[in-house]
């Protein structure tokens, strides 16, 4: 045996400690979503059968479980989860890595699905809070029937006081969703292998025989089926979004180790409860417990969903803010509530319009089984787009039979992921549209909100010349030099900002040195220091500085000056003598050309009026800004 420090022993043991704190802390934040998922799965699976005997009950098991096998074990923790974009995952991340080195319409048509996909998270988003603690709560009712009328208000309460929280961050609170999270996936695991034990006849329901045997004996009703057993799927999307947090180590070692056996384990419960006592399907989940355990059950379940809910709403967070780098969405006010992690941000507006939409959600439905259609959609659709963006992404650098047999296994994923999601177009009716109307929206804004940038982006660089040349002409005919230096933020590279031309026609003067800035989001999550800018000298006093930030970092101007002005002495941007120039515009949208149009230049307008202001989101000291305002006719 080859010996060893004690110091090395302590490194492993340290190492050990954390790799066991990253898998808890994964169980609390990646697996709140799919982690409640039985809660209402099983009920709103077998309900719709008239006849609801043993072949029902396995087969509906059997799907169940194949399904967790193939689209969440295979596709998602063992494929997708190699689809990392510098370690960070997610929708908006994947879209970036597939349309990498693309243009024309090729990257539009890829553009298009990322976008489609993130704004069907939202949709999720909008659903999952609502369903999960209504679900929960709604064990009150398996306590006492008297106390149906008070499930939806004391969801409203619930959820109310989780977005009252936000503010504080998930900081604080984040470190006891794990312990809870491991008591909620042991506590499933336990009640359902009791119930197993009692009747084990429903292990028969691991051979996919029973799968077979229920898609040959009804087609058509076992087709409409899997619009309700894709529940117990939602919260996979939530697994690659994660992935930048924890690592697919992590979440790989949390799922093959804890998650997959309880949930198998409780939802075989539940079916094992059903074989013994069919009219159990009131409510499987809570009367798996015994009665003396039923009411902390329901007090665990409301917690678990509230956990699961609060990781949606994060993820909301954090897309927002991937759209806003990106170029997608406006620009908003954005906190960051820990010093030290830089992904727990809050976004005041986007809670207090998820609050809202949530709470209408719940009061408009009133029951989780009423939600069942809803929310379907939203989880079917972002898996798809997932899959169609995969095909872009994993058969990267694979030759011949190796790229043949990542094709056929994608294949057979979008097969899978088509089954899923043309049934639960047939539920658009009675619940679907919700989430389609959100997705639909949404896209259309980010859309406007893109296209509408670049048009002005077109409207300022055809008006104005080169500005190395300009900056040339003033060099040689000098204007009044006055001390100190000028930051000029523009939004094109190479081209005179308005802000310049408006300060040389007003107030004829120019400091002593001008630094020229354009902002940029590169298309990865993160960008090094070292790699952070590009300075071009254009004449002796002025200087043209290309910054980028990954679409997951928060621009910062002043750090960024700070960090020119160590490495070029010859600059001098001490905070006190520098002051900086923005272009403020005020858009003007005319009555020209056809009402499908105007309306959409008006949607654009309005977005822009209410962006946050250019100071906040660089982080520029107000002190030290001059806006410069001008119009623009759209």
């Amino acid at each position: 045996m080859t010996p060893y420090s004690s110091s090395e022993a302590g490194h492993g043991e340290k190492a050990a400690s954390g790799r066991a704190a990253l898998v808890l802390g994964a169980l609390g934040v990646v697996y709140g979503d799919i982690g409640t998922s039985p809660l209402y799965t099983v009920r709103a699976a077998l309900t719709p059968f008239a006849q609801m005997g043993p072949p029902q009950i396995l087969g509906v098991l059997s799907l169940l479980f194949w399904l967790l096998m193939v689209v969440v074990s295979l596709k998602y923790v063992t494929l997708i989860l190699r689809a990392d974009n510098r370690g960070e995952g997610g929708t908006l991340a994947l879209m970036e890595l597939a349309a990498r080195g693309l243009k024309g319409r090729k990257r539009k048509v890829l553009t298009l699905m990322g976008l489609m996909g993130a704004s069907l998270f939202y949709g999720d988003s909008v659903v999952t809070p609502a369903i999960s603690v209504l679900s929960a709560v709604e064990g009150v009712s398996v306590v006492s029937d008297r106390l149906d009328d008070w499930v939806v208000p004391i969801a409203v309460l619930l959820i109310t006081g989780l977005f009252m929280i936000q503010f504080r961050g998930t900081g604080a609170v984040g470190k006891l969703f794990g312990p809870l999270m491991l008591a909620w996936f042991t506590c499933m695991g336990v009640l359902g292998a009791w119930r197993i034990v009692q009747q084990p006849e429903i292990l028969y329901a691991l051979n996919p025989w029973w799968a077979f045997n229920i898609i040959a004996e009804a087609p058509w009703q076992t087709f409409l089926l899997l619009g309700a057993l894709v529940l117990a799927l939602t919260g996979a999307e939530t697994l690659y979004a994660d992935m930048g947090h924890f690592g697919r180590s992590a979440i790989r070692r949390a799922w093959f180790g804890l998650v997959l056996p309880s949930l198998v384990l409780c939802y075989f419960g539940q079916g094992a409860l059903l074989l013994a006592d069919p009219a159990a399907i009131k409510n499987p989940f809570f009367l798996m417990a015994p009665s003396w355990g039923l009411v902390p059950l329901v007090v665990l379940a409301t917690v678990a969903t509230i956990i699961a809910s609060q990781s949606v709403i994060s993820g909301t967070f954090s897309v927002t803010r991937q759209a806003v780098q990106l170029g997608f969405w406006p620009r908003m006010n954005i906190r960051h509530t820990s010093e030290k992690e830089e992904g727990q941000i809050y976004l005041p507006r986007v809670n207090q319009i998820l609050c809202l939409a949530v709470l209408i959600v719940v009061v408009g439905f009133g029951s989780s089984q009423a939600l069942a259609s809803a929310y379907g959609f939203a989880v079917t659709g972002t898996m798809l787009m997932t899959t169609l963006l995969a095909f872009r992404v994993l058969p990267v650098g694979a030759k011949g039979v190796r790229r043949g047999l990542w094709m056929l296994l994608l294949v057979v994923l979008l097969i899978v992921d088509v089954l899923l999601f043309v049934p639960n177009t047939l539920k658009i009716p009675s619940g679907g549209w919700l989430p389609l109307l959100i997705a639909v929206f949404l896209m259309l804004m980010m859309q406007t909100w893109k296209r509408g940038r670049e048009y002005v982006h077109e409207l300022l660089a055809g008006d104005h010349q080169s500005l190395h040349t300009f900056m040339q002409g003033l060099e040689d005919y000098p204007p009044t030099r006055v001390p100190g230096t000028a930051v000029f933020m523009s939004m094109i590279v190479d081209t005179v900002p308005p802000a310049l031309l408006h300060n040389l026609k007003h107030n004829k003067v120019l400091h002593e040195q001008v630094v020229f800035l354009t902002v940029q989001s590169a298309d990865v999550p993160y960008v090094a220091l070292h790699e952070r800018y590009h300075l071009e000298p254009l004449t002796e006093t002025s200087w043209q500085v290309v910054a980028q930030w990954g679409f997951k970092q928060e621009p910062n101007v002043p750090q960024l000056l700070e960090q020119i002005a160590q490495e070029h002495p010859n600059i001098h941007l001490e905070p006190m003598r520098t002051s900086y120039y923005l272009s403020r515009q005020t858009l003007i949208v005319t009555r020209r050309g056809p009402f499908y149009l105007r309306w959409r230049r008006l949607l654009f307008a309005v977005m822009a009026r209410n962006a946050s202001r250019s100071t906040g989101f660089f982080r520029i000291p107000p002190n030290r800004v001059v806006e410069m305002g001008m119009q623009l006719e759209l």
